[in-house]
């Protein structure tokens, strides 16, 4: 984790039209999964806690391979990938509930 700024924020922008903050690291282990589901063509939601600053309440949209996502990363390097946490990642998209944020496990 070279120079990995701890405040990196990352945007992933939904379908041209929603931008949605996420620091480089959450951001980086988020496009894994989201990227391992549409390439099997696996539609799916996602659901995340917005900031308190647009009203602290919940999104949720709706991944499909036909929706246009892009990752924008603020730092140069990518960051290191914790297995366990992409795991975890997974299992809650492959849930009825969806992919949401859960607690980055120890590696």
């Amino acid at each position: 984790m070279l120079n990995e700024r701890k405040d990196a924020m990352g945007k992933l922008t939904y379908d041209a039209s929603l931008v949605i903050d996420f620091d480089d690291r959450t951001l980086a282990h988020l496009q894994i999964v989201i990227t391992a589901k549409l390439r099997r063509r696996e539609s799916f939601i996602f659901s995340w806690k917005d900031d308190a600053d647009i009203g602290d309440g919940r999104t949720t949209v709706w991944l499909d391979p036909t929706i246009s996502l892009v990752y924008k990363f603020l730092g140069g390097r990518p960051p290191q990938i914790n297995k366990a946490w992409i795991e975890a990642l997974t299992a809650t998209a492959n849930s009825p509930g969806g992919l949401h944020l859960v607690k980055e496990p120890a590696a």
